[in-house]
């Protein structure tokens, strides 16, 4: 269907060497270029790239030709493995990755079918009728550098806390090229990101991050959790900052002004257009990606090197984008690193939300000390929709961490349930029956963890309830009873279940 792009090796692709980062995000020394070998220029690039020299080799191709050939990676493999071979290659030639057709149809299958159009009302449908034209003419604006980023609709979600969430509706094709630029992105920092960040991460989730902040409260001498909060974080992530942390590995000035484009598009709200100088929105595939790197820089870097060089006790890390959670074994040590980290946050433009953060005594001899001090049961944090609670076993009565769903997430799934029950009121009961089948599977398939079945239930329990109100005043005869009710739950609400194994069993069958 598609026409194989322009050949990877008539392409001079030139890695720098550069100097490691420091804690202020600049380089030791100057970059100096790698000599480039003296054969024909097809081979040139493949040479500097650091991989073997093939013959013809095509952008994306990896396949084999029999099962038991192993065949040549593909061009982004080969950059993976150069990213992973020398941590300090800078790459000057990855535009020609993203506008790759192949590269561009994958980011077009990979979006959401039925998501929101952006300012210029293209759906994914409509733009799929003449796929390979349309596809064909972004490559080639991409290639001469006539792309043009278009501003973000700006929408908002209410929260939680009943605040609103700002989020940005990206147009479609910016879709496709902040998607096509993810995957090629990826390749090189995925070399670079730290084992304790899990957000927006390929084969890493939530699930991930939780299983290793329970096992490092069980396994490492940890007495103090502090809960960090960072302000409104993709609202203030700096313009100018975020482009010297790509520019350390990303040379390629034209890959380089394709993420400025999307920073200066500015977003639309209310009809008018307005320019940012700072942060990236919510909502666009390039923005968890941009947030980890600017992250990778300012805190995974220092606090790796702070814990190594200044902590006195044990020192555990989980990252999950802008939540963070790190624990402690020395009260002074969290102390410390509070106000260092405070002043480290302020020359990036950022700032610890003074409410939200806090520190806690939390850990297996919390309950003892507190209890010895006459100061009651330790605190609890939350952490990715998780309250974490200090308990014991019931059958050995050692240190345990509860993990319970944040009753302001279980209120707010409840009253979103509600108010599509009173939308749905006049619908065929089979379609309503099912559409809540998946609500509750859903809700269980991520709050379904060990000690935590009681949420659960709960939450069924509630659901019926108001499936059953809803019924109810569907007429004026009266009220659904409750035996016809308790047959409608058992038809289509299955019970609930634990999806989750123990986090200790879990990471053990990982290792």
């Amino acid at each position: 269907m598609f026409t194989r792009g322009d050949n990877t090796g008539a392409r001079r692709e030139v890695h720098e060497r550069t100097p490691t980062m420091n804690e202020h995000g600049k380089s030791d020394r100057p970059v100096v270029p790698e000599k480039s070998p003296n054969k024909t220029r097809q081979l040139e690039a493949e040479g500097m790239e650091g991989r073997g020299l093939t013959k013809g080799n095509s952008p994306q191709q990896n396949a084999s030709r029999t099962l038991s050939r192993t065949g040549a990676p593909n061009a982004l493999e080969r950059v993976r493995q150069a990213a992973r071979k020398d941590k300090k290659l800078r790459f000057t030639a990855v535009l020609h990755h993203i506008y790759n057709l192949e590269t561009l149809c994958m980011a077009y299958f990979r979006l959401k079918k039925e998501a929101a159009p952006g300012v210029d009302g293209e759906t994914w449908r409509h733009y799929g009728e003449q796929l390979e034209d349309n596809l064909q003419d972004l490559s080639e604006r991409l290639k001469r550098g006539a792309y043009r980023a278009k501003p973000v609709r700006r929408v908002y979600i209410p929260k939680a806390d009943g605040r609103q969430r700002p989020l940005g509706v990206t147009t479609l094709e910016d879709k496709i090229v902040q998607r096509a630029t993810v995957e090629v992105l990826n390749t090189i920092y995925e070399t670079d990101f730290l084992g304790f960040s899990y957000g927006f991460r390929p084969k890493r989730g939530q699930h991930q991050a939780l299983d290793a902040l329970y096992t490092g409260l069980l396994t490492r001498k940890v007495s103090w959790v502090l809960d960090l909060d960072i302000r409104s974080f993709f609202d203030k992530i700096s313009h100018e900052w975020l482009v010297k942390f790509v520019e350390h590995r990303i040379a390629d000035r034209r890959a380089v002004r394709l993420i400025q484009k999307w920073l200066n598009a500015g977003v639309l709200e209310e009809g008018k257009r307005i320019r940012v100088e700072e942060g990236t929105p919510q909502g666009g595939s390039a923005s968890p990606l941009l947030a980890n790197i600017y992250l990778h820089y300012v805190f995974d870097l220092w606090i790796q090197a702070w814990r190594r060089k200044h902590a006195r006790g044990d020192v555990i890390v989980v990252r999950f984008a802008d939540d963070v959670v790190v624990g402690f074994q020395e009260k002074s040590d969290a102390k410390r690193f509070w106000a260092e980290l405070t002043e480290r946050m302020r020359k990036f433009d950022l700032e610890l939300h003074p409410e939200k953060t806090r520190l806690l005594e939390f850990g297996p001899f919390a309950i003892l000390n507190r209890k010895r001090r006459g100061e009651g049961r330790p605190e609890t944090f939350n952490f990715l929709g998780f309250t974490h609670i200090c308990g014991k076993k019931r059958s050995s009565g050692c240190f345990t961490v509860i993990r319970q769903t944040v009753r302001k997430r279980l209120q707010a799934k409840l009253n979103e349930v509600k108010a599509e029950l009173w939308r749905r009121m006049h619908h065929p009961t089979p379609e309503v029956g099912q559409w809540l089948r998946s609500v509750v599977d859903g809700h269980c398939r991520y709050y379904g963890v060990p000690m935590n079945d009681a949420a659960l239930h709960l939450f069924r329990l509630q659901v019926g309830r108001l499936w059953h109100r809803t019924l109810s005043r569907r007429s004026q005869t009266g009220q659904v009873p409750w035996d016809r009710m308790h047959r409608l739950i058992a038809n289509w609400l299955r019970p609930v279940r634990i999806y989750h194994p123990y986090p200790l069993r879990r990471m053990g069958v990982i290792t």
